[in-house]
């Protein structure tokens, strides 16, 4: 009111009239009193829920990491689940419960497999022998596109039973190694205990065994220091302390990334020729060599080489066991067709191992008791450089 000479005084915040200065800011502190007071109540609910939703997210973390941890357990054998005398009675017990199986014909098997793993040998029911020198034959017959071909020495052909199917491969390829060492005779004296093929049991004490001796104390360590009794998957490092420690010489090579065009590994196939090749250059088309064939891993499964062809154009191409091929068709190459159709099952050229990363087990002599020492102190000296 212009005719009022009383000063006036509006709150800044809410446009309340005041006639005195003192009045304005007692009511202007009471808004900022209450302005802190709502906004420390905002901050301490917002600090709350994101509290809450870091526990929630971290406690689904932590489940999510124990349920692929059981799943790893799972799939690599080692959730206690039992080994391969279980799994080979629950899967004959599931066999008869289908019908597929006789009760009598149950008993007979069973009876069977417990008097082999008592002895710790194989049953031998899924070998096939006699691959390696059908293949001799029809090498020396072919006459379409190999140019030459190289072979191991004779290698029996293992595959996964009841007992071992979906774990058993690394056990299987070092059965296949093992049948071609023991017809050599550089190796009887390593062997001298080993006249037969262990069952995948007996394989797995072996391979304690060699932990017990001081191999590979990082690797064994993975497996709690125990395999018998589980289905537990082995790889080329449990190959190769269990050669070593029966005194075989042999080295591990990885192929730790292609080193060709769309994933390949021509370096793989370039590095086996010159296996199969070295001191056998001679000008046969079919060499029969004397060297023992070559543990092939790479993520999920292994094979085993048993040896290489080259064709007239130079391209490679590898022959593969895999314990994966069921024996009725392994027996197919016993009575090669003339087009040499049943070598499907074998061969792999460069463009078919595409896999991220590949290591081999090959062996190469005998060790020295001296150089077996060497080489398990050696494994103990790189897992104490791994290990923090």
């Amino acid at each position: 009111d212009a005719g009022n000479d009383e000063q006036l005084y509006e709150c800044p915040m809410c446009s309340l009239t005041c006639t005195n200065i003192q009045i304005l800011e007692e009511h202007v502190n009471l808004h900022l009193e209450e302005q802190s007071f709502s906004e420390g109540i905002d901050r301490e609910l917002a600090q709350w829920l994101q509290t809450e939703e870091d526990n929630r997210q971290r406690s689904e973390e932590e489940k999510r990491e124990r349920e692929e941890f059981k799943k790893l357990q799972r799939q690599y054998g080692l959730d206690n689940s039992g080994g391969y005398k279980q799994q080979f009675l629950k899967n004959m017990e599931r066999e008869v419960d289908r019908g597929r199986m006789q009760p009598f014909e149950y008993h007979k098997r069973k009876a069977d497999m417990m008097e082999c793993l008592a002895f710790g040998i194989d049953d031998g029911k899924t070998k096939t022998s006699g691959v390696i020198e059908a293949l001799c034959k029809y090498y020396q017959n072919e006459n379409k596109d190999v140019r030459r071909v190289w072979l191991s020495t004779g290698v029996d052909h293992f595959h996964s039973s009841l007992g071992d199917r979906g774990w058993g491969c690394g056990y299987r390829n070092f059965q296949m190694l093992l049948s071609s060492l023991l017809q050599n005779s550089l190796y009887n004296d390593c062997l001298r205990d080993t006249t037969v093929i262990p069952s995948i049991p007996k394989i797995q004490s072996m391979i304690e065994d060699a932990w017990g001796e001081g191999f590979d104390p990082h690797g064994a360590s993975h497996f709690n220091n125990r395999l018998h009794g589980s289905k537990a998957w082995i790889g080329a490092c449990e190959i190769y302390s269990l050669l070593t420690s029966l005194r075989i010489k042999c080295q591990i090579i990885d192929f730790h990334k292609p080193t060709g065009p769309m994933g390949t590994h021509p370096r793989l196939f370039e590095w086996v020729l010159r296996y199969y090749s070295t001191d056998n250059e001679g000008g046969a088309k079919v060499l029969c060599t004397s060297k023992p064939p070559i543990y092939l891993q790479h993520q999920g499964h292994s094979r085993t080489i048993v040896g290489i062809e080259e064709k007239k154009n130079k391209t490679l191409c590898l022959l593969l066991f895999d314990p994966g091929c069921p024996s009725q068709e392994m027996q197919k190459l016993l009575k090669q067709n003339s087009d040499g159709s049943s070598l499907r099952l074998l061969r792999r050229f460069v463009g078919g191992l595409k896999e991220k990363q590949y290591q081999i087990v090959a062996v190469d002599g005998v060790l020295s008791l001296e150089e077996k020492a060497a080489r398990c102190h050696a494994s103990q000296v790189l897992t104490s450089e791994k290990i923090p």
